[in-house]
This record gives C-alpha cells, sequence and structure tokens, in this order.
C-alpha cells in the first residue's frame, strides 16, 4: 500500500499527497499530480478538485469533533 497523507485545510480544501489513484464514475483513471486538493466546500468548477472558489464566499471549513 502506498503512503497517503491527507490534510484538511483550513477553510479549504483536503490535501491529498502521495500516489494515489483516482478514478471517474465511467471507469476511467484521471491522470493527478503528486498532491493535489479535493474540494470541501462544493463551489469548485472543477469538482471533484479545488480551484480556490472557497476564498469568494468565506467558506466556513470548521470540523465538528
Amino acid at each position: 500500500m502506498p503512503d497517503v497523507t491527507i490534510t484538511v485545510g483550513e477553510d479549504g480544501p483536503y490535501i491529498v499527497d502521495g500516489d494515489i489513484r483516482l478514478t471517474a464514475p465511467d471507469g476511467r483513471e484521471l491522470d493527478l499530480p503528486y498532491d493535489v486538493g479535493l474540494c470541501r466546500c462544493a463551489r469548485s468548477a472543477n469538482q471533484p478538485f479545488c480551484d480556490g472558489a472557497h476564498a469568494t464566499y468565506d467558506f466556513d471549513g470548521t470540523l465538528a469533533n
């Protein structure tokens, strides 16, 4: 199993660092850089990836414990 780390960005995306494979619903594998930001705010125009949209409307990414 490869080493993968997922870090929750403060009021931003999930940062996935490591050698991962991401598969689209149609079964094709998406070509990814080594680390990738995955959207948490649901406003990215490039879902599932972060495009910085969270910064334009003051996204509150506070995690509930």
